[in-house]
């Protein structure tokens, strides 16, 4: 039998509660925070006043595709639309893939414990908080 890590409901209501922090830090924007497990589900969840709507199913699902698939939603959006090697995202057969930069896997010994999510932002600024709150629950 095999044992592996996963992010925590404690790690994820942490990691959600401090990114909403650098978002209101960084003034009067407002953003969709999710956080799940190795498999995609979800452990933690937010959405901010103001938050678009739709952001809320895109954020679960960048945490999820990142989960899933072991890789930052940004890097898959770059090879769904490579000129010569794209391909569509339904090649992955699960309608919650997506390719908009925001959700980033967490590794933690060489193994994938879980993802983070943002979305509601500029896609970079979603990058940028997603890429931070991974490196705080890697390590």
């Amino acid at each position: 039998m095999r044992s592996i890590q996963v992010l925590d409901y404690a790690d994820a209501r942490d990691t959600v509660t401090a990114i909403l922090a650098e978002v209101e830090k960084n003034g009067g924007k407002s953003a969709v925070v999710a956080v799940v497990a190795p498999h995609g589900e979800l452990l933690a969840f937010a959405r901010m006043d103001g938050a678009p709507v739709s952001s809320i199913r895109i954020a679960m699902n960048k945490a999820y595709t990142a989960a899933r698939e072991r890789k930052t939603t940004e890097e898959i959006g770059q090879k769904i639309r490579h000129p010569e090697k794209g391909f569509d995202v339904a090649y992955f057969g699960d309608d919650r893939f997506v390719g908009w930069g925001g959700g980033v896997p967490v590794w933690r010994e060489g193994a994938v414990v879980g993802a983070v999510a943002v979305s509601g932002l500029p896609q970079v600024e979603d990058i940028r908080l997603a890429t931070w709150a991974a490196g705080r629950l890697a390590g």
